[in-house]
């Protein structure tokens, strides 16, 4: 017969008492553990906390995936003629760029490198264009930029500032507002002319102003801002294409996007979407008119600064840049008194390459493209421009090489450009001609990263 222990409960009391209380201490473990792990995570998504959160009606935008890339830039050049004492003062300025590439939040650059005073801008928006070839926004896309979370921001003479960000999203091939405000005198404007694009500028401040109707004034310079920055999942990092006026696209056409540059980031773009296998880049453009590898312009800080003293700012120090290709050389040979040395020429583009690498770049150079019959040409100059191509083709100078020389030349004469592919200065390209330059661009030479030596 089997004996029965405590009413046939199968446990003695002292036992059920030790279980029963091991199991309400670990209720109260766990609910202690969830309660700190909340408490922990007020700053996340879904929280009820808001001592991290953002305005609910806030435009500023919170960490999100993607990279951050270039979508349009220029290089600063100088200060505006005729802004010396008063800069832009009282206007709203409404800068008209091209975004190159895509993305689902946008930052920008502003300059006063040329400024002689602290330049204080009180508002300042982006939006998209409203595509009619105006000063007009959509409305629905205009936000208003914040800098360190204030609208107010001042640049100190010769700095810069960067934006927050702000959720817009940005259409590859989109043109893009940015307008500022400045209320006080700030000294000479830092610009960058033959923008080959018309910018606007009004009375008061109309920055939010999306129909345009104000900004009556009408300009071929972008002035104080230098960058775009978006964040893609288009792109995973940044072409700079640095030269002269050659770069900067000074004979195509105004308002049309025509530079080669922006042919390149499009075939780039469009053999991506083809389903090539090539590095997801976008393409901006850090040509100035006028310059030179070895020699600056005139004042402090230099306009048109030579290329050895402004490839930090303007190539290195781009967003996420990965490659540079190089367009210098030309304006060495044509705007020295003396004939220029191909040597010194030749040096000073592997110093760039040089400093490329050490930033782990990739360097790709250009041949230099005939001028006969620009007034400046000489047999003796076009001599030191076929040395100076002698040596870039000899793989001596660049990772690698466009050679625009050989594809823009005319057959019948190569001391010139092809008549179809001249502007009919016989210097620039013709918008046919800047077209082949992108066209002819081997865009495998973009794969790979800077060496340590060549």
């Amino acid at each position: 017969m089997t004996e029965r222990h405590d009413g046939g409960a199968g446990i003695r009391p002292a036992k059920y008492r030790a279980l029963l209380s091991a199991l309400v201490a670990l209720v109260v473990a766990v609910c202690a553990a969830i309660y700190l792990t909340v408490a922990a995570d007020r700053g996340t998504p879904g929280s009820t906390l808001t001592g991290n959160r953002a305005p609910r009606d806030s435009s500023a935008a919170p960490a999100s995936t993607g990279t951050w890339v270039g979508a349009w830039s220029t290089a600063p050049v100088g200060g505006e003629p005729g802004t010396e004492t008063t800069g832009m003062a009282g206007r709203s300025v409404r800068n008209v760029v091209h975004a190159d590439t895509g993305g689902t939040s946008a930052r920008i650059t502003l300059s006063n490198l040329y400024g002689q005073t602290p330049l204080t801008i009180t508002d300042a928006t982006i939006a998209l264009s409203a595509g009619d070839g105006t000063a007009a926004a959509d409305a629905a896309t205009m936000r208003r930029l914040t800098f360190n979370s204030g609208t107010t921001v001042v640049i100190p003479a010769g700095e810069q500032i960067v934006s927050d960000a702000v959720h817009l999203a940005v259409p590859h091939d989109s043109d893009v507002l940015v307008t500022t405000y400045s209320p006080t005198p700030s000294g000479p404007v830092t610009y960058h002319p033959h923008a080959q694009q018309i910018s606007y500028a009004a009375t008061g401040d109309v920055t939010q102003d999306p129909t345009g109707a104000p900004y009556t004034q009408q300009t071929s310079y972008w002035r104080y801002l230098t960058a775009l920055d978006v964040l893609s999942n288009e792109a995973d990092g940044t072409v700079v294409a640095f030269g002269d006026s050659i770069t900067d696209g000074i004979t195509s056409t105004t308002g049309a996007n025509h530079r080669w540059p922006d042919i390149l980031g499009d075939r780039l773009r469009t053999a991506l979407e083809n389903g090539q296998r090539l590095p997801r880049y976008s393409v901006v453009n850090e040509g100035i008119s006028g310059n030179q590898v070895l020699a600056d312009g005139l004042g402090r800080p230099a306009e048109n600064q030579s290329g050895l003293g402004r490839f930090g700012r303007d190539a290195l120090s781009r967003t996420n840049v990965k490659v540079v290709v190089i367009d210098l050389g030309i304006n060495d040979i044509l705007r020295n008194p003396r004939l220029a040395d191909p040597d010194r020429i030749t040096a000073g583009l592997r110093t760039l390459v040089r400093q490329a690498h050490a930033h782990g770049l990739k360097a790709v150079g250009t041949t230099l493209m005939p001028f006969r019959g620009h007034p400046g040409w000489t047999p003796a100059r076009d001599a030191v421009r076929r040395q100076v191509n002698a040596q870039i083709r000899a793989g001596t100078v660049y990772d690698a090489v466009a050679d625009f020389d050989t594809a823009l030349r005319d057959p019948y004469d190569p001391r010139r450009l092809r008549p179809d592919y001249d502007s009919g200065d016989h210097l620039h390209p013709s918008d046919l001609g800047f077209r082949k330059m992108a066209e002819v661009f081997d865009l495998h030479t973009l794969e790979g990263a800077g060496q340590a030596q060549l």
